[in-house]
Formats: structure tokens, C-alpha cells, sequence
């Protein structure tokens, strides 16, 4: 039980008796652990993902978790561009999508689940193969939670992890967490080449946040700040067509 939820129930319960069939964050031990290293940029981990679905023994089925559910989306269109069947599952599609997703799943027409956390608890997907961890989870616990997925009812599994140089803080306190030091499968990140600078996270317009700039006639709209160019005033057009921008008379705004 995660330890929010600990804190609240004692504070409506008294004296309660707690049950637990298993220790906290322990994984099965019918569950093959694994780190796998590669370069910080999501194109060379989706290349890096590809490798392992393509290489992995006795894959029937598979779940790949990201930590943003714009990853997930990202991702799956990657995968059916590179001929992968797969199909995604997150918490912003509504419960038809939701059935739909896990129905194509379960009967083998998409056997790649691509998912954010919302697949890591609750349900019932049996007979997992495989769990691969495209991000590492932030939380140590959501770790336990996604690699559980497989390796059920006494079946073996496999769980992958791809790990950046980003990556170290969360495997330790992974390691931690289940008192298991995880294997690399392959080189570690000490026998990576030098890779890429990390790219910057951007925007949902595709614009590097936090700094946007939209450019109007005779006036220079700047996140912060706006200052007056030394250019005529124009004729007035009064409200300006694009709805993030401000009210103005007097001036014409380019949408």
C-alpha cells in the first residue's frame, strides 16, 4: 500500500489489523530483471526498444510503459511505422477506446500494448510475456507495479529496462526499494560511446518551452514582457483573430 494511502487510513481507522500475502515491492522471482543502456535521445531508445522486441525469446506478448502520455503516443506511431503490431492505452482515452485497446490486446491482434501507469495496476491482463520499460519510472513503486504485469501464476516473464545516463538516481532507488541489484543485459552505460546532447523537451505547439514569441505588425509580443517597435501605427482592425492574444484597438495582429 503506497504510504499516502497509509496516512490516511490511519487517520479514519482505529486500531486496524493489516494483511499483507506478500512484502512490499517484492517482484516474482519468476521474473527475468533487466537493464539495458542507451543514448539519451527518445529516437535512439525508440531504436533501442525495437532491437529488444526484435531480439527477445519467446515473446507472445508485450507491455511497454512510458512515464508521459504523450510518449505513449509518440511511441506507438512509431512502432506501426516500423511494422510493429501495437496498440495504445492511457488515461485520456475514454472507456470504449480503453476496451477496445485491451480487447485487440488480450486476443492477439495487437500483442504490443504501448501504455502509460494507468496499465500498471487493476487490470486483468493475463499471460504477459514480456514488460518493457521504455522510461524509467519515477517512482520506485510503479517500478514493482509495471514488472508485475508479467511472470503471473507461476509463469516465467522478462522484464527490459532501457536506462540513459539520466537514468542512475531512479535505478538505485529502484535497487533499493526491492534490495535486488538489477543486471545489465549487454554493455553498460560505461562502455556507451559518447552520444548526443540531450535535446530540449518542447512545447505542445512543438516550441521550446518556457520561452514563446508571437510577432505582430508594430509590435513584438514577448512571454514576460512587450515592447514597442519603431514602425507606424497601423489602421485600426479592431479584435484580433487569434484568441490567445490580448484585446487591442489600433493595432493589427497577424494570427
Amino acid at each position: 500500500m503506497p504510504p499516502e494511502i497509509t496516512r490516511i487510513s490511519e487517520q479514519f481507522l482505529h486500531n486496524p489489523v493489516r494483511i499483507e500475502v506478500a512484502r512490499p515491492a517484492t517482484a516474482a522471482a519468476t521474473i527475468t530483471q533487466r537493464l539495458v543502456a542507451s543514448h539519451n535521445q527518445d529516437y535512439e531508445k525508440r531504436d533501442t526498444l525495437r532491437r529488444l522486441i526484435k531480439d527477445a525469446k519467446d515473446l507472445q506478448n508485450a507491455i511497454v510503459f512510458c512515464n508521459r502520455k504523450r510518449d505513449v503516443a509518440t511511441l506507438h506511431k512509431s512502432l506501426l511505422k516500423h511494422g510493429f503490431p501495437a496498440v495504445a492505452l492511457h488515461g485520456d482515452m475514454d472507456q470504449y477506446a480503453r476496451m477496445a485497446a485491451l480487447d485487440s490486446f488480450r486476443t492477439g491482434e495487437n500483442p504490443i500494448l504501448v501504455a502509460s501507469d494507468v496499465a500498471a495496476r487493476g487490470l486483468d491482463i493475463p499471460a504477459v510475456s514480456h514488460v518493457f520499460n521504455f522510461d524509467v519510472p519515477t517512482h520506485a513503486e510503479d517500478y514493482v507495479h509495471r514488472i508485475g504485469r508479467t511472470g503471473r501464476a507461476g509463469r516465467l516473464g522478462s522484464a527490459f529496462t532501457i536506462v540513459t545516463r539520466h537514468d542512475d538516481k531512479l535505478v538505485a532507488a529502484i535497487e533499493k526499494l526491492t534490495g535486488k541489484t538489477i543486471e545489465w543485459e549487454g554493455p553498460g552505460l560505461d562502455a556507451l560511446p559518447p552520444g548526443e546532447p540531450r535535446e530540449e523537451r518542447r512545447g505542445r505547439r512543438g516550441t521550446p518551452s518556457p520561452r514563446r514569441r508571437r510577432v505582430a505588425v508594430g509590435v513584438e509580443h514577448t512571454v514576460g514582457r512587450r515592447r514597442r517597435l519603431a514602425r507606424p501605427r497601423p489602421a485600426a482592425f479592431g479584435r484580433c483573430g487569434h484568441p490567445s492574444l490580448p484585446r487591442r484597438t489600433g493595432v493589427a495582429w497577424l494570427a
